[in-house]
């Protein structure tokens, strides 16, 4: 069968493109998307040689509010796109306290705002077609906002938030949801984010390669969240499980009792 077109944000390096290398020797043909137009064609010539797919360069910084939209505009008109990999992302280490507070804004704009963007214009446009699959690349930390920045742990635990949410609003429209919660994985991108990663135990840092691989393993076993490094994904069932046995208990007409009895003791 055809493969659909893959559009893959952050496509440059690292677990981008990792994607586009694994994808385009799936068969798919692909739209690569960052700010780097070197880099991009770089990428693409190696695919087009090694796998003989279709390769595009959409250069755009998705920081750019004209940029942004170009690219969503592309994913909701586009009919070919079938497949995007909402990669794109930044990240900071150390205290919020200490921060640049520029330097977190454009976290929540690059990691939430921009990434909420293409992921709705990608289902748009899937939603007319009847078929189509959404890759939001989240985190861990997003279960974890004690071991790192609290507004990175933030924006993550958003995107598994709204791959969740999103699951739920298209159901039997034909359209695949899945985020991807790698754990500390090998990418320039802790070196931007003014970490060494170095200095984290070596048991606990995935290569970048292994990581995509799982995660697709985890898209072609219909899994909506993929833990790369979870041993028994029963560990995390039990935990969504009782996350959603809080439901009738979270919105009342009265407040719990417990606050009344310790006022009375």
């Amino acid at each position: 069968m055809t493969q659909p077109t893959a559009l893959i944000t952050g496509a440059s390096s690292g677990i981008g493109a990792i994607y586009a290398d694994r994808l385009a020797r799936r068969g798919h043909d692909l739209i690569l998307v960052a700010r780097s137009a070197e880099a991009l064609e770089a990428l693409a010539g190696r695919l087009r040689r090694e796998a003989g797919c279709q390769v595009e360069v959409l250069p755009a910084d998705l920081a750019d509010p004209g940029d942004l939209r170009r690219v969503a505009r592309r994913l909701e008109e586009d009919r070919g796109i079938g497949l995007l990999v909402n990669n794109a992302g930044m990240a900071l280490g150390g205290p919020v306290l200490t921060a640049d507070p520029d330097r977190l804004e454009a976290m929540v704009q690059l990691n939430v705002i921009a990434a909420t963007r293409l992921a709705r214009a990608a289902v748009a446009g899937f939603a007319v077609r009847g078929d189509g699959t959404l890759v939001n690349i989240s985190s861990v930390l997003g279960l974890a906002p004690e071991r790192f920045n609290a507004v990175y742990a933030a924006t993550k635990a958003y995107v598994l938030a709204l791959s969740q949410g999103l699951h739920a609003e298209l159901a039997g429209r034909g359209i695949r949801v899945q985020a991807v919660l790698p754990g500390a994985t090998r990418t320039a991108l802790w070196g931007r984010a003014g970490v060494d990663v170095a200095t984290l135990p070596a048991g606990m840092v995935m290569e970048a390669e292994e990581m995509v691989d799982a995660a697709l393993a985890g898209l072609d076993m219909g899994e909506l969240v993929t833990l790369p490094a979870l041993p028994d994904i029963a560990a995390w069932e039990r935990a969504d499980a009782a996350r959603l046995a809080l439901g009738p208990d979270l919105s009342r007409s009265q407040a719990a009792a417990r606050y009344w009895q310790e006022a009375a003791a």
